[in-house]
């Protein structure tokens, strides 16, 4: 059967057979969206290169970009990486299973094409149990970016990893299972005694510098060729505007235009669309308002409203706190013209 003969399976992530089924298919070189327990992933058996390529070709992203390896187990990454510093331990045993990504200098047999060129690699072990047990079936790693097409808005569900890779590249199959957390992990370069992050994500700073007892350095911008670090990404296809609470409570109180779509989570501007809602034509959706509920909704409401019938989308800005760093990171470059 060939590449493009191939239809793309929709499989329960609850199936023990349907996760073997994926691992079989990784196996044969096909591409597999897999979810994660930040968003999904496009993966492709990270030791065979002409397999990651086709994630490059169905992304439309650039070759030099880097790829994150998924391994099942702490054990196993000795046989990607060359060296790790004295702190691995303590920051893989606290942190893993979850959303943080070293990056370390690679094994020499580690391919170009995985890393972007690049003489390290980056690693993570997920928090799902589907994953891990694609993982363990296959018996390798899975090279697998966000499973969106290049600068586009992350995936959180299989439904939207079909909406934006359709057509894209044969994809073999999607594994349904969902994402918890709902934004990228914490990238960590770690090839020097000073841990540095690279990419903001769910894993503080402080988080890391508590367990690690050592500084961590975090640069005001990302800008080291990691997943996610161009200044326009994560972008919605209609035009994006960040406002703080009181200029959206301006623009609301003015004259919108039909069909803008509003994605919020404060009660000030709850109670606004409500006592307005018989006179506008508002498209609306409310974000929780406590960091974590913030974070698992955003990709998931910037798509809605992208597919919905808003020609604009106005975002309510989150708080500026350290804790919400990922979050303005994403919305910052969602939002980049």
């Amino acid at each position: 059967m060939g590449e493009a003969s191939l239809t793309t399976l929709h499989l329960l992530a609850t199936d023990p057979s349907a996760v073997a089924q994926a691992a079989e298919l990784a196996r044969d070189g096909h591409l597999v969206a897999v979810p994660t327990e930040t968003v999904y992933g496009l993966a492709a058996d990270a030791r065979q290169p002409d397999a990651v390529k086709k994630i490059f070709a169905a992304k439309g992203r650039p070759a030099d970009h880097p790829l994150i390896v998924h391994l099942a187990d702490k054990s196993l990454v000795t046989e990607w990486v060359e060296t790790l510093p004295d702190y691995f331990d303590a920051l893989a045993d606290a942190f893993w299973p979850g959303p943080l990504t070293i990056v370390a200098k690679k094994q020499a047999h580690v391919s170009d094409v995985v890393t972007g060129g690049h003489s390290t690699v980056g690693i993570r072990v997920p928090n799902h149990p589907a994953l891990i047990a694609l993982l363990q079936h296959i018996n390798s790693g899975l090279a697998a970016p966000s499973a969106n097409p290049y600068k586009k808005i992350s995936p959180t569900t299989a439904e939207q990893v079909l909406f934006g890779l359709s057509g894209k590249i044969a994809i073999a199959a999607v594994l349904d299972g969902g994402c918890e957390v709902g934004l990228e992990s914490t990238i960590v370069d770690i090839s020097s005694a000073t841990p540095r992050i690279l990419r903001a994500g769910p894993i503080t700073k402080a988080a890391l510098e508590a367990v690690l007892n050592i500084e961590v350095d975090e640069p005001d911008v990302h800008t080291v060729a990691v997943p996610g670090n161009v200044k326009a990404h994560y972008q919605p296809s209609k035009p994006l505007t960040l406002l703080s609470t009181e200029e959206l409570v301006a623009r609301l109180s003015g004259q919108c235009e039909a069909n803008t779509g509003v994605l919020y989570y404060s009660s000030q501007i709850e109670r606004m669309i409500s006592e307005n809602s018989a006179n506008n034509e508002l498209v609306d959706l409310k974000l929780g308002a406590d960091k974590a509920k913030y974070a698992q909704g955003l990709y998931h409401g910037l798509h809605q409203l992208d597919q919905s019938s808003a020609t604009e989308i106005l975002l309510e800005a989150p708080p500026t706190a350290p804790e919400w760093r990922d979050v303005n990171d994403r919305l910052m470059r969602a939002a980049a013209q």
